[in-house]
């Protein structure tokens, strides 16, 4: 049954971890999703997985949705263009101004032509990780230009909610300016942070705790995608590295001499302007709210942490957010609960009386 706002077929060229999730989540509600990649292993890795069918001489797609590397996007944009002379064309790379303009720069037919890019992924690319859920609850932005028709504006963000992500209208600058901001500035440093283990020992990395991993998580990313990233929005980056060089800079300046009048002032404004940032970050729904941590200890059993999410549903709190912090060779974890503040008192007595045994409350 179909339960989508999509009417007609939806052509995804791309197989990778984005289109192949694309084509998962639209098969899920019914719609009819036509896969393509220049690769065949990818393709029919794709199709194996059920997130679409082979493409027929006979298909005429309302909506493309090109999910290829930055470095081909505009080619193959103006490729489908050509193609389907009836069809909307959206995108779903991570930049967007280089796009609209080596498309402009080819006189491709832009009028239906819409840039749109899902704030969602894995560490891990390729047909085999996508996920039908993927974009579920996650921002998606949708970039028109010129005198695009709402109507065909109406097209993309009916595709947005199909798939359970949050529609937001940016120009393709706003776009740009942003990401860089909230996604390449945060993969370059944690890139250059996990850099820094090359150098260290064995005895020392065994320290490994849940802060190094949370800031070196994203490190782990394809080399080859970011080189392409970071060259198409080089511009919006490299104004933000700099600035965090000025930081890095002062920072080092006032550790050189921690003794000096104002060092440790210096460092304490740096660091609290940390804090600062962190407290702007949007929590869950887009709330700017803080919530209360509980980190529960928890066995290292089989079973014990859905037992303790299962009670935690029983006792009716609603989880914000769950981290899981295990130190390898430690038979215990810690389980770090985010709730909202007027729920810490009740759940923590409520954990306490069933058996569990909490390390720390914060707020």
């Amino acid at each position: 049954m179909n339960g989508s706002r999509m009417i007609g077929e939806v052509r995804v060229v791309g197989a990778g971890l984005l289109g192949a999730s694309i084509g998962l989540g639209l098969r899920a509600i019914g719609v009819d999703v036509i896969v393509h990649d220049s690769s065949p292993v990818n393709l029919n890795l794709a199709i194996d997985y059920g997130a679409g069918r082979p493409a027929k001489d006979t298909d005429i797609p309302r909506l493309i949705v090109v999910a290829v590397p930055p470095d081909v996007t505009a080619r193959v944009v103006a490729a489908e263009l050509a193609a389907f002379p009836n069809a909307i064309v959206t995108d779903v790379a991570s930049v967007k101004v280089s796009v609209l303009e080596e498309l402009r720069a080819t006189g491709a037919d832009i009028l239906r032509y819409i840039g749109s890019h899902p704030l969602a992924g894995r560490e891990r690319g390729g047909p085999i990780s996508a996920r039908g859920d993927l974009f579920i609850g996650r921002p998606w932005v949708v970039t028109p230009h010129d005198d695009i028709p709402a109507a065909q504006i109406g097209v993309i963000e009916d595709l947005v909610l199909d798939l359970g992500a949050i529609p937001i209208l940016m120009t393709a600058e706003q776009h740009d300016s942003s990401v860089a901001l909230v996604s390449h500035l945060p993969q370059v440093v944690s890139s250059l942070l996990a850099r820094r283990l090359l150098g260290g020992t064995e005895s020392a990395l065994a320290l490994s705790g849940q802060g190094l991993r949370d800031t070196s998580r994203v490190a782990s990313s394809s080399p080859e995608l970011w080189v392409q990233i970071l060259g198409a929005n080089s511009a919006s980056v490299v104004g933000l590295l700099r600035e965090y060089r000025t930081d890095l800079d002062a920072l080092i300046d006032a550790l050189d001499a921690p003794s000096a009048p104002g060092a440790r002032r210096a460092v304490a404004e740096l660091l609290a302007g940390g804090n600062a940032g962190v407290a702007r970050i949007p929590g869950k729904h887009g709330q700017d709210r803080r919530f209360s941590q509980i980190i529960v200890m928890v066995d290292d059993k089989p079973g014990e942490l859905a037992r303790l999410l299962t009670e935690i549903g029983d006792i009716g709190v609603n989880l914000e957010d769950l981290r899981l912090e295990h130190a390898p060779g430690v038979a215990i974890g810690f389980a770090e609960i985010a709730v909202v503040p007027e729920a810490e008192a009740g759940l923590v007595t409520e954990l306490e009386a069933r058996g569990w045994r909490i390390a720390e409350v914060a707020l």
